[in-house]
């Protein structure tokens, strides 16, 4: 009697068993599918958190601007070295303040054709010519002369250097400073570029005889000296200097 029952309990177990799952099979299929679709999904939404922590920064780097030399256009980022400027591509003639109008064209010509050319160094450097030329004169040095002066200046001066000699006197003179230096003509005749400019400056003179006498001049009282002076240059040379190319009293 006890194994019929063991076996009913079996069977009647077996029989709730299958109708359990004919009742409810399609529940557990879709809720089956359901599961695999949600691991699914966890597993799309971590590889797309990883990909978005690689390339999202990456594109953020990429898009990050390094600012270039010069704020600008497009090309301001360029290196200046990989520019290649255009035919008419010239910095603006930047004229000092003082320069008459009837030098403006000319300088402009001169700045054309000369891309090196910059007036205010220009200016700069004739006074330092100014300067040096005075001096070696002054003291007699010939070789200085024939590097800073054309041929006609250099003779000119290098006469009144002998006749200076000759007479027996020294000159001891002194630039004090230079007032004002102002460009008043200029022209362009190509290859030849020639600027005057008209120099102010207050110079202390004295003249000796050969017996150390002082026979003109005071080094106490400065003179002011109003000169004219051209500088010229061959645009085609390969020497940067100017020479000065004749001189002029104001």
């Amino acid at each position: 009697m006890p194994t019929l029952t063991r076996c009913s309990f079996v069977i009647t177990t077996h029989l709730v068993h299958i109708k359990f799952h004919r009742a409810f099979a399609p529940e557990l299929e879709i809720l089956g599918v359901t599961v695999q679709i949600v691991i699914l999904a966890m597993i799309a939404a971590f590889l797309g958190l990883r990909l978005y922590s690689v390339l999202g920064r990456r594109a953020e780097h990429e898009e990050e601007i390094v600012p270039g030399r010069f704020d600008g256009g497009s090309d301001s980022l360029v290196p200046p070295a990989a520019r290649v400027p255009a035919a008419n591509d010239r910095p603006p003639v930047l004229l000092p303040q003082g320069t008459l109008p009837v030098a403006e064209r000319a300088l402009r010509e001169i700045a054309a054709a000369d891309r090196r050319f910059d007036i205010l160094s220009f200016l700069a450097g004739a006074q330092g010519a100014y300067r040096m030329i005075l001096e070696a004169f002054w003291r007699g040095d010939k070789e200085e002369l024939a590097q800073l002066c054309d041929r006609d200046v250099y003779e000119g001066f290098v006469a009144e250097i002998d006749a200076r000699i000759a007479a027996g006197e020294v000159l001891e003179n002194r630039l004090v400073r230079i007032e004002d230096a102002t460009i008043t003509t200029a022209s362009y005749d190509a290859p030849i570029a020639r600027v005057t400019v008209r120099f102010t400056a207050d110079i202390a003179a004295v003249t000796r005889d050969k017996d150390g006498t002082v026979v003109a001049g005071s080094m106490t009282d400065a003179v002011q000296a109003h000169d004219l002076w051209t500088f010229s240059r061959n645009l085609k040379s390969a020497e940067p200097d100017w020479l000065l190319d004749e001189t002029d009293e104001a």
